[in-house]
């Protein structure tokens, strides 16, 4: 994978001020721990009333492919696409801000305001469907990052590949926390016409100013009901997704969400447990502390319990889940609620019984 640290529409600034991070979910960058050399700015390096916020800057990805595989047992799926890397949306807690580092990045703000964008990723997903050594089977979209952040309204790329797996009848479940889903219903319709796709609209809370803090550039919580309730009226098989849960800030708002949800029309149902890999640890206890300094304490002991004393277990058939008795009050809660809103929590097959290869001819009269 090659980044094309010339082709880009906005600068990022390095001010760390809190003044110019307006809309971000951490001010902070930590060490890459791959690095060993990193900039410290100084006190009083800054203006804040010189320096406009800190803007989100694109980088062309060059990789060669698309399609990743997985081998874990925790999720639903093998084999993935992800068309943008880094999420402008910011949630504080999200468990891909590490894999930034691997590109040379900070998992903190760079990760939500430096995005890596794959321009030709339908042309990519085209060729790897196309070859005969492909076997049929579903993607997931987007396994790590979301494929419909804010830049995917004007760059389209989410829509374009989606294009391809409605050309080749590829079976795909989505999941996302941004209402611009639903401006692809056509592309969702074509798929569902071959029970082909589901889509699952991530809720974390019904709180409008905790999303706010806690996931800046999210849609808000109502515009996510609207999303499944449009994607249901249209006939696409939808879920609602509770990830994460964070016990003792969020754990509450189970059955009301999933109330929610099935009024909306959310068909099935899932949930995961608050996830911290590596830095992810440290910069949510910093945004603990400082929007939820009275909870922090209890959020934190909460997370050791449920992660065998640390705030990260990464343990196959532990990590999404949890154990221990806060661990079984979520599951225990979730399975009533969900019992009582009348939502499967099973997700539905997807078939790739009518998957089919493309040809140029084929294309010519299937457009």
């Amino acid at each position: 994978m090659a980044i094309d640290s010339e082709q880009t529409f906005v600068l990022l600034s390095q001010d760390p001020l809190n003044s110019q991070c307006q809309s971000r979910g951490t001010c902070e960058n930590p060490a890459n721990r791959f690095e060993s050399i990193r900039l410290e700015p100084e006190a009083g390096d800054w203006d804040p009333e010189e320096n406009s916020p800190i803007q989100t800057r694109y980088l062309k990805d060059h990789s060669a492919s698309l399609i990743a595989y997985n081998d874990s047992p925790d999720v639903g799926f093998r084999a993935g696409i992800n068309p943008y890397r880094g999420c402008e949306h910011g949630c504080i807690y999200c468990y891909a801000r590490p894999t930034h580092e691997f590109l040379g990045f900070s998992s903190g703000l760079d990760f939500e305001s430096v995005i890596l964008v794959k321009h030709q990723a339908p042309d990519i997903l085209r060729r790897e469907l196309s070859a005969k050594s492909w076997q049929p089977q579903a993607l997931a979209m987007s396994g790590v990052t979301d494929p419909y952040q804010p830049v995917e309204r004007r760059l389209r790329i989410t829509r374009g590949c989606l294009k391809v797996l409605a050309d080749f009848r590829n079976p795909v479940g989505i999941i996302t926390k941004n209402e611009l889903v639903t401006r692809d219903i056509d592309l969702l319709q074509r798929l569902a016409d071959y029970s082909a796709v589901v889509v699952f609209v991530s809720l974390t809370t019904l709180d409008r100013e905790l999303r706010k803090v806690m996931e800046p550039r999210t849609s808000p919580p109502e515009s996510r009901l609207r999303a499944i309730e449009t994607l249901a009226s249209n006939g696409i098989p939808v879920g609602a997704m509770l990830a994460p849960i964070i016990p003792g800030l969020t754990d509450h708002e189970i059955p009301k969400i999933l109330s929610k949800a099935a009024q909306a029309g959310a068909q099935h149902a899932g949930y995961v447990i608050l996830r911290l890999p590596y830095q992810v640890k440290d910069l949510f206890a910093n945004w603990l502390k400082r929007h939820f300094p009275d909870r922090e304490q209890k959020v934190l002991q909460r997370l050791r319990t449920i992660r065998k004393g640390k705030l990260n277990h990464s343990a196959f058939h532990n990590r999404m889940k949890g154990d221990g008795i806060f661990a079984d009050q979520i599951r225990q809660m979730f399975q009533v609620a969900s019992r009582k809103a009348g939502i499967n929590r099973r997700s539905p097959e997807l078939s790739t019984a009518h998957f089919r290869r493309q040809t140029n001819q084929l294309d010519m009269f299937c457009s």
